[in-house]
């Protein structure tokens, strides 16, 4: 029997694949290891960002809320069905057409609209360059945070009017209406306190615009 074939050279064998298995493994294991460390050391110092971890898992804030400076909506008012609230619709940019195509958008969500012209003829300064400013008076706060909620960061003003109409001047940052899924309008929850707003009784009332004479009113642009 040849010195290769004895049953100690097998076991030689076995020994030395065995070894070499096992270096393969622990090679692999090692490079892996010193791999996930250079990673997480790149990761670490800001070289290197995972897409994972650039995502954001906060939720996101809700749109349709008022900007600061805003009045704030009274203690546990709640949205006002859409057919009960009635809208004046004004364009305060050189977009033609600007504030029929909101009228529309809003008159198909269920608003009433009264009036939709162009800003000066209500008396409002023209070039607004806010997304929508929405004026009001102390009868038809809850009316109009329910018409602020359609739009993204507007602008909510209180005026000294009697009754509880709500007028909506359309600006330069205005592009659509929030999508009717992102409304986050509750019908019987109060509405959301928008960071920044300041308490109704603190807010003074600035007077009610007052529309051109008719003669005088521009066109809707």
């Amino acid at each position: 029997m040849s010195a290769d074939r004895t049953p100690d050279a097998a076991r030689q064998r076995r020994r030395r694949h065995t070894r070499e298995r096992q270096a393969v493994i622990f090679g692999g294991l090692i490079a892996a290891l010193a791999v996930a460390a250079f990673g997480a050391a790149a990761v670490y110092s800001g070289s290197v960002t995972l897409p994972f971890l650039a995502r954001d898992f906060s939720s996101p804030a809700p749109t349709g809320l008022a900007a600061e400076d805003s009045p704030c909506p009274p203690e546990g008012a709640t949205p006002v069905p859409y057919g009960q609230v009635t809208v004046n619709v004004l364009n305060a940019t050189n977009r033609i057409g600007l504030a029929g195509d909101t009228a529309s958008a809003l008159a198909a969500r269920g608003f009433v609209v009264a009036r939709q012209d162009n800003a000066a003829a209500m008396g409002y300064p023209a070039g607004y360059s806010g997304t929508a400013l929405i004026q009001f008076g102390p009868g038809g706060v809850a009316q109009a945070y329910t018409v602020a909620a359609q739009f993204d960061t507007p602008q909510l003003v209180l005026d000294t009017r009697a009754d509880a109409s709500v007028d909506v001047v359309v600006g330069s940052s205005y592009s659509a209406l929030v999508a009717a899924s992102d409304i986050v309008l509750v019908a019987d929850q109060p509405f959301a306190v928008p960071e920044g707003c300041i308490a109704l009784d603190q807010v003074t009332a600035v007077a009610q615009p007052t529309p051109a004479p008719a003669a005088e009113a521009p066109a809707e642009g």
